[in-house]
Protein backbone atom coordinates (compact mmCIF):
# COMPACT_ATOMS: atom_id res chain seq x y z
CA UNK A 1 0.00 0.00 0.00
CA UNK A 2 2.86 2.28 0.88
CA UNK A 3 4.66 1.74 -2.57
CA UNK A 4 1.54 2.36 -4.39
CA UNK A 5 1.19 5.69 -2.11
CA UNK A 6 4.78 6.52 -3.24
CA UNK A 7 3.84 5.96 -7.29
CA UNK A 8 0.72 7.80 -7.23
CA UNK A 9 2.97 10.84 -5.39
CA UNK A 10 5.22 10.34 -8.65
CA UNK A 11 2.52 10.50 -11.15
CA UNK A 12 1.39 13.57 -9.33
CA UNK A 13 4.21 15.38 -9.94
CA UNK A 14 4.83 13.82 -13.83
CA UNK A 15 0.71 15.92 -14.53
CA UNK A 16 2.48 19.26 -12.77
CA UNK A 17 5.26 18.74 -14.84
CA UNK A 18 3.80 18.01 -18.09
CA UNK A 19 0.45 20.35 -17.42
CA UNK A 20 3.02 23.16 -17.06
CA UNK A 21 6.03 22.33 -19.72
CA UNK A 22 3.56 21.28 -22.28
CA UNK A 23 2.15 24.77 -22.94
CA UNK A 24 5.21 27.08 -22.04
CA UNK A 25 7.69 26.57 -24.98
CA UNK A 26 10.45 24.30 -23.01
CA UNK A 27 9.48 21.28 -24.03
CA UNK A 28 7.25 18.96 -22.38
CA UNK A 29 8.54 15.29 -23.49
CA UNK A 30 12.40 16.72 -21.89
CA UNK A 31 11.21 17.42 -19.15
CA UNK A 32 9.51 13.93 -18.23
CA UNK A 33 12.82 12.36 -20.19
CA UNK A 34 14.84 13.73 -17.18
CA UNK A 35 12.21 13.32 -14.57
CA UNK A 36 12.09 9.50 -15.52
CA UNK A 37 15.86 9.71 -15.12
CA UNK A 38 15.53 11.08 -12.04
CA UNK A 39 12.70 9.38 -10.42
CA UNK A 40 11.55 6.38 -12.49
CA UNK A 41 8.25 4.20 -11.22
CA UNK A 42 9.31 1.33 -9.77
CA UNK A 43 5.86 -0.48 -8.94
CA UNK A 44 6.91 -3.75 -11.25
CA UNK A 45 9.71 -5.87 -10.93
CA UNK A 46 10.04 -6.26 -14.52
CA UNK A 47 12.14 -4.06 -16.20
CA UNK A 48 10.63 -4.32 -19.18
CA UNK A 49 7.46 -3.43 -18.37
CA UNK A 50 8.43 -0.82 -16.89
CA UNK A 51 10.24 0.78 -19.91
CA UNK A 52 7.62 -0.11 -21.94
CA UNK A 53 4.94 1.56 -19.77
CA UNK A 54 7.18 4.60 -19.25
CA UNK A 55 7.22 5.32 -22.99
CA UNK A 56 3.65 5.37 -23.09
CA UNK A 57 2.73 6.88 -19.79
CA UNK A 58 4.81 10.32 -21.24
CA UNK A 59 2.57 10.45 -24.49
CA UNK A 60 -0.94 9.41 -22.87
CA UNK A 61 -1.12 11.72 -20.13
CA UNK A 62 -0.98 14.55 -22.60
CA UNK A 63 -4.72 13.80 -22.63
CA UNK A 64 -5.51 15.40 -19.74
CA UNK A 65 -3.52 18.62 -21.19
CA UNK A 66 -5.82 18.26 -24.60
CA UNK A 67 -8.79 18.28 -22.91
CA UNK A 68 -7.65 21.60 -21.00
CA UNK A 69 -7.77 23.57 -24.48
CA UNK A 70 -11.14 22.16 -25.42
CA UNK A 71 -12.27 23.57 -22.13
CA UNK A 72 -11.19 26.90 -22.73
CA UNK A 73 -11.78 27.74 -26.41
CA UNK A 74 -14.70 25.12 -26.63
CA UNK A 75 -16.70 28.11 -28.37
CA UNK A 76 -13.92 28.59 -30.39
CA UNK A 77 -13.61 25.42 -31.24
CA UNK A 78 -17.31 23.95 -31.54
CA UNK A 79 -19.00 24.69 -34.96
CA UNK A 80 -22.26 23.54 -33.49
CA UNK A 81 -25.12 25.48 -31.41
CA UNK A 82 -27.88 27.70 -31.89
CA UNK A 83 -26.67 30.51 -30.86
CA UNK A 84 -24.24 30.55 -33.69
CA UNK A 85 -24.55 31.69 -37.14
CA UNK A 86 -24.04 30.36 -40.29
CA UNK A 87 -20.58 32.73 -40.49
CA UNK A 88 -19.49 31.99 -37.46
CA UNK A 89 -19.77 28.15 -38.01
CA UNK A 90 -17.98 28.31 -41.39
CA UNK A 91 -15.07 29.97 -39.62
CA UNK A 92 -14.60 27.94 -37.47
CA UNK A 93 -14.70 24.73 -39.62
CA UNK A 94 -12.03 26.63 -41.60
CA UNK A 95 -10.12 26.91 -38.64
CA UNK A 96 -10.06 23.24 -38.30
CA UNK A 97 -9.34 22.75 -41.96
CA UNK A 98 -5.73 24.87 -40.94
CA UNK A 99 -5.30 22.82 -38.24
CA UNK A 100 -5.70 19.56 -40.11
CA UNK A 101 -3.51 21.05 -42.98
CA UNK A 102 -0.89 21.78 -40.29
CA UNK A 103 -1.02 18.50 -38.76
CA UNK A 104 0.25 16.90 -41.96
CA UNK A 105 4.37 17.03 -41.27
CA UNK A 106 4.43 15.35 -38.08
CA UNK A 107 1.86 12.92 -39.15
CA UNK A 108 3.72 11.69 -42.32
CA UNK A 109 7.12 12.32 -40.64
CA UNK A 110 6.13 10.54 -37.19
CA UNK A 111 4.51 7.82 -38.47
CA UNK A 112 6.04 6.92 -41.32
CA UNK A 113 9.77 7.98 -40.72
CA UNK A 114 9.41 5.93 -37.44
CA UNK A 115 8.59 2.56 -39.03
CA UNK A 116 10.83 3.09 -41.94
CA UNK A 117 13.63 3.85 -38.93
CA UNK A 118 13.01 0.82 -37.03
CA UNK A 119 12.95 -1.71 -40.00
CA UNK A 120 16.44 0.09 -41.05
CA UNK A 121 18.29 -0.50 -38.03
CA UNK A 122 15.74 -2.35 -35.43
CA UNK A 123 15.19 0.80 -33.37
CA UNK A 124 12.52 3.57 -33.98
CA UNK A 125 12.61 7.43 -32.96
CA UNK A 126 12.14 6.65 -29.72
CA UNK A 127 14.93 4.91 -29.47
CA UNK A 128 17.45 7.05 -31.02
CA UNK A 129 16.71 10.10 -29.78
CA UNK A 130 15.03 9.41 -26.19
CA UNK A 131 18.31 10.33 -23.76
CA UNK A 132 19.60 13.13 -21.69
CA UNK A 133 21.94 14.22 -24.18
CA UNK A 134 19.58 14.76 -27.11
CA UNK A 135 17.48 16.85 -24.70
CA UNK A 136 20.01 18.69 -23.46
CA UNK A 137 21.06 19.71 -27.12
CA UNK A 138 18.03 20.81 -27.97
CA UNK A 139 17.26 22.67 -24.92
CA UNK A 140 20.25 24.96 -25.63
CA UNK A 141 19.39 24.95 -29.27
CA UNK A 142 16.16 26.50 -29.36
CA UNK A 143 16.58 28.53 -26.22
CA UNK A 144 19.26 30.56 -28.54
CA UNK A 145 16.76 30.91 -31.08
CA UNK A 146 13.97 31.81 -28.83
CA UNK A 147 16.33 34.90 -28.45
CA UNK A 148 17.98 35.88 -31.18
CA UNK A 149 14.63 35.72 -33.31
CA UNK A 150 12.87 38.10 -29.90
CA UNK A 151 16.23 40.47 -30.61
CA UNK A 152 15.62 40.54 -34.30
CA UNK A 153 11.98 41.43 -34.21
CA UNK A 154 12.56 43.89 -31.81
CA UNK A 155 14.98 45.54 -33.73
CA UNK A 156 13.15 45.74 -36.91
CA UNK A 157 9.68 47.10 -34.92
CA UNK A 158 7.40 45.74 -37.68
CA UNK A 159 4.12 45.08 -36.61
CA UNK A 160 3.00 40.93 -37.27
CA UNK A 161 0.99 40.92 -40.67
CA UNK A 162 -1.02 38.22 -38.85
CA UNK A 163 -2.62 39.11 -35.76
CA UNK A 164 -5.33 36.45 -35.58
CA UNK A 165 -5.34 32.82 -35.86
CA UNK A 166 -8.28 33.32 -38.05
CA UNK A 167 -6.01 35.32 -40.14
CA UNK A 168 -3.82 32.53 -41.03
CA UNK A 169 -3.87 30.76 -44.75
CA UNK A 170 -3.87 27.67 -45.66
CA UNK A 171 -0.12 27.86 -46.85
CA UNK A 172 1.20 29.47 -43.84
CA UNK A 173 -0.62 26.21 -41.47
CA UNK A 174 1.22 23.88 -44.05
CA UNK A 175 4.44 26.04 -42.98
CA UNK A 176 3.44 25.78 -39.23
CA UNK A 177 3.11 22.64 -39.32
CA UNK A 178 6.10 22.18 -40.79
CA UNK A 179 8.17 23.46 -37.94
CA UNK A 180 5.94 21.25 -35.50
CA UNK A 181 7.02 18.34 -37.42
CA UNK A 182 10.63 19.27 -35.37
CA UNK A 183 9.48 18.80 -32.66
CA UNK A 184 9.92 15.15 -32.88
CA UNK A 185 12.88 15.44 -31.61
CA UNK A 186 12.54 15.57 -27.59
CA UNK A 187 13.82 18.66 -25.98
CA UNK A 188 12.61 20.36 -28.77
CA UNK A 189 9.55 21.37 -27.62
CA UNK A 190 6.19 20.98 -29.90
CA UNK A 191 4.79 24.53 -28.58
CA UNK A 192 7.84 26.06 -29.08
CA UNK A 193 9.05 24.90 -32.54
CA UNK A 194 5.58 26.12 -33.86
CA UNK A 195 5.79 29.84 -31.56
CA UNK A 196 8.84 29.60 -32.99
CA UNK A 197 7.80 29.10 -36.71
CA UNK A 198 4.85 31.27 -36.54
CA UNK A 199 6.85 34.06 -35.49
CA UNK A 200 8.83 33.98 -38.19
CA UNK A 201 6.70 33.51 -40.79
CA UNK A 202 5.05 36.67 -39.29
CA UNK A 203 1.93 35.99 -37.27
CA UNK A 204 2.08 37.77 -33.41
CA UNK A 205 2.73 35.87 -30.55
CA UNK A 206 -0.92 36.00 -29.44
CA UNK A 207 -1.52 33.98 -32.57
CA UNK A 208 0.86 31.58 -32.86
CA UNK A 209 0.15 30.63 -29.06
CA UNK A 210 -3.11 30.02 -30.15
CA UNK A 211 -2.69 28.39 -33.38
CA UNK A 212 -0.10 25.87 -31.47
CA UNK A 213 -2.72 24.78 -28.64
CA UNK A 214 -5.52 24.07 -31.62
CA UNK A 215 -2.57 22.06 -33.19
CA UNK A 216 -1.66 20.05 -30.15
CA UNK A 217 -5.21 18.55 -30.23
CA UNK A 218 -5.03 16.16 -33.09
CA UNK A 219 -1.34 15.77 -32.67
CA UNK A 220 -1.33 14.91 -29.31
CA UNK A 221 -4.55 12.34 -29.73
CA UNK A 222 -3.26 10.33 -32.23
CA UNK A 223 0.14 10.01 -30.47
CA UNK A 224 -1.75 9.26 -27.32
CA UNK A 225 -3.87 6.58 -29.87
CA UNK A 226 -0.82 4.98 -31.15
CA UNK A 227 1.27 4.61 -27.98
CA UNK A 228 -1.97 3.43 -26.44
CA UNK A 229 -2.49 0.91 -28.87
CA UNK A 230 1.12 0.03 -28.98
CA UNK A 231 1.00 -0.91 -25.17
CA UNK A 232 -2.38 -2.72 -25.38
CA UNK A 233 -0.41 -4.94 -27.60
CA UNK A 234 2.57 -5.35 -25.95
CA UNK A 235 0.17 -6.48 -22.65
CA UNK A 236 -1.75 -8.88 -25.03
CA UNK A 237 0.96 -10.74 -27.18
CA UNK A 238 3.38 -11.00 -23.40
CA UNK A 239 0.25 -12.06 -21.61
CA UNK A 240 1.72 -9.57 -19.34
CA UNK A 241 0.01 -8.88 -16.17
CA UNK A 242 -0.74 -4.92 -15.56
CA UNK A 243 -0.54 -4.06 -11.81
CA UNK A 244 -3.09 -1.87 -10.39
CA UNK A 245 -0.66 0.66 -9.55
CA UNK A 246 0.00 1.30 -13.44
CA UNK A 247 -3.71 2.32 -13.92
CA UNK A 248 -4.02 4.12 -10.85
CA UNK A 249 -0.33 6.38 -11.60
CA UNK A 250 -1.79 7.00 -15.87
CA UNK A 251 -5.10 7.92 -14.28
CA UNK A 252 -3.97 10.77 -11.54
CA UNK A 253 -0.94 11.87 -14.34
CA UNK A 254 -4.00 12.48 -16.58
CA UNK A 255 -6.38 14.61 -14.00
CA UNK A 256 -3.38 16.72 -12.90
CA UNK A 257 -1.97 17.53 -16.15
CA UNK A 258 -5.38 18.92 -16.96
CA UNK A 259 -5.94 20.82 -14.23
CA UNK A 260 -2.59 22.37 -14.08
CA UNK A 261 -2.94 22.85 -17.59
CA UNK A 262 -5.56 25.21 -17.19
CA UNK A 263 -3.54 27.87 -15.07
CA UNK A 264 -0.85 27.39 -17.63
CA UNK A 265 -2.23 28.33 -20.74
CA UNK A 266 -3.97 30.99 -18.92
CA UNK A 267 -1.01 32.27 -17.97
CA UNK A 268 0.51 31.74 -21.11
CA UNK A 269 -1.76 33.96 -22.86
CA UNK A 270 -1.18 36.72 -20.66
CA UNK A 271 2.20 36.42 -20.86
CA UNK A 272 2.73 36.62 -24.30
CA UNK A 273 0.67 40.27 -24.57
CA UNK A 274 2.54 41.38 -22.41
CA UNK A 275 5.94 39.79 -22.65
CA UNK A 276 8.57 37.96 -25.27
CA UNK A 277 9.85 34.49 -25.29
CA UNK A 278 13.33 35.40 -24.44
CA UNK A 279 13.10 34.36 -20.88
CA UNK A 280 11.89 30.99 -22.07
CA UNK A 281 15.43 30.88 -24.15
CA UNK A 282 17.46 31.80 -21.42
CA UNK A 283 15.64 28.76 -18.99
CA UNK A 284 15.97 26.42 -21.70
CA UNK A 285 20.01 27.01 -21.75
CA UNK A 286 20.61 27.14 -18.28
CA UNK A 287 18.60 23.68 -17.91
CA UNK A 288 20.01 22.90 -21.23
CA UNK A 289 23.64 23.02 -19.65
CA UNK A 290 23.16 21.60 -16.37
CA UNK A 291 21.42 18.71 -17.48
CA UNK A 292 24.84 18.18 -20.29
CA UNK A 293 26.64 18.89 -16.63
CA UNK A 294 25.08 16.49 -14.63
CA UNK A 295 25.34 13.42 -16.98
CA UNK A 296 28.65 14.34 -18.69
CA UNK A 297 31.01 14.92 -15.79
CA UNK A 298 30.38 11.84 -13.59
CA UNK A 299 31.78 10.46 -17.01
CA UNK A 300 35.15 12.76 -16.90
CA UNK A 301 35.75 11.97 -13.49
Amino acid sequence: MFQTLIEILKSILYGIVEGITEWLPISSTGHLILLEEWLPFAFSDDPTFLAEFGEMFQVVIQLGAILAVVILFWSRLCPFGAKKTAETRRGIWQLWGKVVVASIPAAVIGIGFDELLEKLTSRDMDGWLYNAPTVAIMLIVYGVAFILIERHNQKREITPAVQTVEDITYSKALAIGAFQALSIVPGTSRSGSTILGSMLLGLSRTAGAEFSFFMAIPAMVGASLIKALGFVKYVVEGSVAVPVAAYLTLAVGCVVSLVVSLVAIRFLMDFVKRHTFSAFGVYRIILGVLVLLYFTLPLVF
